[in-house]
């Protein structure tokens, strides 16, 4: 084995994707091949240990012996060499596997002696309990090596009190704990369990039959040699969790670090806020490193956009509520004239039940307010009706469409004909869809002419704006606590009528653009922290496995590469 390199760069790979359990792993994997401690001349062959271990096994009950079937241990053999001084050997050949008990419900009891069942050994606290006197070879004492061989599977060393073990729990009682480690014997079937699962075998596990488990081929180093490697796994396996505890506390550290720097700017102190913001701004490679981190920094920038903390007001913009007054006397031409429709009178706006405080200039407004607001359109039933679609060339989303978006709509559904465009109603590109159904308020723009069913709604902003970006931005903000920027209803469901009644926090226009040109270049900063943590993880992940594979590289792999 070549550790050196590979302890020599831990700390460039230490924060990779599961480099603990990838390293538990690997010292295992180094355990059972005889390279995790040198061999001695001096040791005693396993040869000799199994010689004395089946003379142990002819102490078994002769009549039971007699009622058994002929076996056939000749189980598949691991691929690698053995060290010199070490055998194959047939699970069988140095344990018992016994079977535990099965129970009807009616022998699990409240009180009595503990049953040990496989969801115990994982994650139930629940316990059944029997008063049924039983052979001693079916209770498990502490210390005992048993192995779950139902839906969880792997081994265990039992820490408990003494209990019943269950149909589904084989014991592995040694045939001889004078010449073979228990430890050694649980670490084997840890690491065989492993890779089993990582094979993608996992359901042959679940169905293993006793007579497969006792032909699983133990590599069985000298006792002695036993004794060191199980002294060696605990010693490292101490230090994986030491390390695992320092990278768990970095992360916490990390954490409320981002959760603290994050607070300050979602409720800032105005005399602080440029200091705090440039903090943040400075801080953030080494504040994120999750995904996680990243999304909470998006929505961080998003609600401090529609709060008017994330560019400066100028006091020259003309206010909000003169946009407003120019769309209101927009849309009374058009009724008046014919070109649209009387809408249904909006209650006045309480300033008092708003969520929070705008800054100068800015109003309140409402969809219905500042443009062309509604569901989508699909009457004809049932909804995929092929007479709808056939020739089709109309396209047609659906709120999966929205939902994969990520802000702008460039996939659709399907496509409809004249007949399916003529039952439902095609909105221009530039439209801002909201989904009431499915997955609530995710949202987007299209990037196409296009229709959609009813549970989407459409939104056209007035003619006085630009585009739909930031009602986008304020959709996805408010998404989490839509209903705080609705406090005229009672509705606890999102629908058209709670989303009439949503509270718009409105720059003036000419900040809404430099809102949306802040928030584009915040949102690609986030873009290129996030991918460069899906490189950085990719590099320390590679260099994980290169310094795995070249500790691994028998010692005369590694003198020929050097020599070539």
């Amino acid at each position: 084995m070549n550790a050196d390199r590979l302890l020599e760069h831990y700390d460039r790979i230490a924060d990779a994707p599961d480099a603990i359990a990838r390293l538990r792993r690997f010292i295992l994997d180094l355990a059972v091949c005889g390279k995790l401690a040198p061999q001695e001349a001096g040791d005693e062959p396993a040869s000799e240990l199994l010689k004395r271990i089946a003379k142990e096994k002819v102490r078994l009950d002769r009549k039971e012996r007699a009622k058994r079937e002929p076996r056939n241990l000749n189980g598949e053999v691991e691929s690698f060499q053995l060290p010199r001084g070490w055998a194959h050997a047939p699970l069988a050949d140095l344990v018992s596997i016994l079977n535990g008990r099965a129970y009807k419900q009616s022998e699990l009891l409240s009180s009595g002696t503990p049953v040990l069942r496989v969801g115990n050994l994982f994650t139930s606290d629940r316990w059944y309990y029997s008063t049924l006197q039983l052979d001693e070879d079916k209770y498990c004492d502490k210390g005992d090596l048993i192995f779950a061989w139902s839906a969880s599977f792997g081994p265990f060393i039992w820490t408990g009190e003494k209990v019943i073990y269950h149909y589904h729990i084989w014991k592995l009682p040694l045939h001889s704990e004078a010449n073979i480690d228990k430890h050694y014997l649980y670490n084997f079937l840890l690491q065989k369990t492993r890779e089993v699962k990582e094979a993608g075998h996992g359901i042959s596990m679940i169905h293993m039959t006793k007579e497969k488990m006792e032909q699983i081929q133990v590599p069985l180093p000298p006792l002695a040699e036993q004794h060191r490697i199980v002294a060696k796994v605990d010693e490292l396996m101490g230090l994986c969790d030491r390390l695992d505890a320092a990278r768990s506390g970095r992360e916490k550290a990390r954490d409320r670090l981002a959760a603290a720097s994050l607070a300050r700017l979602n409720a800032p102190d105005p005399e602080a806020f440029r200091a705090d913001a440039r903090f943040a701004l400075e801080a953030l490679p080494a504040l994120t490193t999750r995904p996680d981190q990243i999304k909470a920094l998006r929505q961080t920038i998003l609600n401090l956009a529609v709060r008017g903390k994330l560019v400066s007001q100028d006091v020259n913009d003309e206010p909000a509520t003169e946009l407003l007054k120019r769309i209101a006397k927009e849309k009374a031409r058009l009724v008046k004239e014919g070109k649209a429709k009387r809408q249904n009178m909006l209650p006045e706006i309480n300033l008092g039940q708003a969520p929070f405080e705008l800054p100068a200039g800015w109003a309140w407004g409402r969809f219905p307010e500042v443009g062309t607001f509604g569901r989508g359109k699909s009457k004809h039933r049932p909804r995929n009706d092929p007479a709808l679609f056939e020739g089709g060339e109309h396209l047609m989303i659906q709120t999966g469409d929205v939902a994969r978006s990520q802000g702008v709509i460039e996939t659709y559904t399907s496509k409809y004909n004249d007949f399916g465009l003529y039952q439902s109603f095609k909105w221009p590109k530039g439209t801002l869809c909201i989904t009431i159904a499915a997955n609530i308020a995710d949202s987007g723009i299209l990037s196409f002419d296009a229709c959609f069913p009813d549970s989407v709604v459409g939104f056209i902003p007035a003619a006085g704006f630009e585009n739909a970006r930031y009602f986008e931005y304020f959709v996805r903000t408010a998404k989490a606590n839509l209903l705080e920027f609705a406090p005229a209803t009672a509705q606890k469901n999102i629908n058209l009528e709670i989303l009439t009644q949503v509270l718009i926090p409105l720059p003036p226009l000419a900040e809404q653009h430099r809102i949306v040109a802040k928030v584009d270049a915040l949102m690609a900063l986030c873009d290129r922290l996030e991918a460069n943590l899906n490189s950085t993880a990719t590099t320390r992940r590679r260099l994980f496995d290169a310094l795995l594979a070249e500790a691994l590289a028998p010692a005369d792999d590694r003198e020929l590469e050097a020599a070539e």
